[in-house]
C-alpha cells in the first residue's frame, strides 16, 4: 500500500513539474539570461565535481556547499542498485527555467542534454543521456535544456 501511495505522490509531483517548467517555456527571450555555457561531455564512466569558483572576488567561497555530482554513463549494476528503473518519471522541451531544491535529487537521464547553474558560484554541470546526476538540497539554479529532457528522478 505504501509503495502504491509513494507512486502516486511522486506522479503528482511529475505533473506539477512539467505545469511548471511549461509556464517558464512560454516567457519571452528577453525576460532570460543570455548567457551560454558549455563544458565537455565526458566518454567514460567517471564521477565528476563542480568546483568552486575562485576566478571573482565578487563571488562567495563554496567550498563548504555541496556540489552537484555527475556519474556520467554508468553501468546497469550502480543503476539497479540505485533502484533506478522504479523511480518516477519527468521530461520536458528545449527551455530554460529557475529551480530550487529543498531536498537532494538523484536522477537517471534517459534523453536530453542539460546545463544547471548554481545561482551562488558553485560551477555548473553539463550532463545529458545516460548520465546519473544528484543535485544538493538548498541549491537554487537555473536549468538550460538544450535537447528534450526525459529521466528518472527521486528526492531524498
Amino acid at each position: 500500500m505504501m509503495a502504491k501511495s509513494t507512486r502516486s505522490i511522486f506522479l503528482l509531483v511529475a505533473v506539477l513539474l512539467a505545469a511548471v517548467a511549461e509556464a517558464f517555456v512560454a516567457r519571452p527571450a528577453s525576460s532570460l539570461s543570455s548567457t551560454t555555457l558549455s563544458a565537455p561531455s565526458p566518454l567514460s564512466s567517471s564521477v565528476h565535481r563542480s568546483s568552486s569558483a575562485s576566478s571573482s572576488s565578487s563571488k562567495l567561497d563554496m567550498s563548504d556547499k555541496p556540489e552537484i555530482e555527475v556519474v556520467s554513463q554508468p553501468d546497469d549494476d550502480f543503476l539497479k542498485s540505485k533502484g533506478v528503473f522504479d523511480w518516477g518519471t519527468w521530461g520536458c522541451g528545449v527551455s530554460k527555467f529557475p529551480w530550487s531544491y529543498d531536498s537532494t535529487e538523484s536522477c537517471y537521464l534517459l534523453a536530453g542534454k542539460v546545463t544547471v547553474t548554481p545561482d551562488d558560484g558553485r560551477k555548473p554541470a553539463t550532463f545529458g543521456k545516460g548520465d546519473f546526476v544528484t543535485f544538493p538540497a538548498g541549491m537554487s539554479c537555473t536549468w538550460d535544456v538544450t535537447e528534450a529532457v526525459n529521466k528518472h528522478f527521486m528526492f531524498f
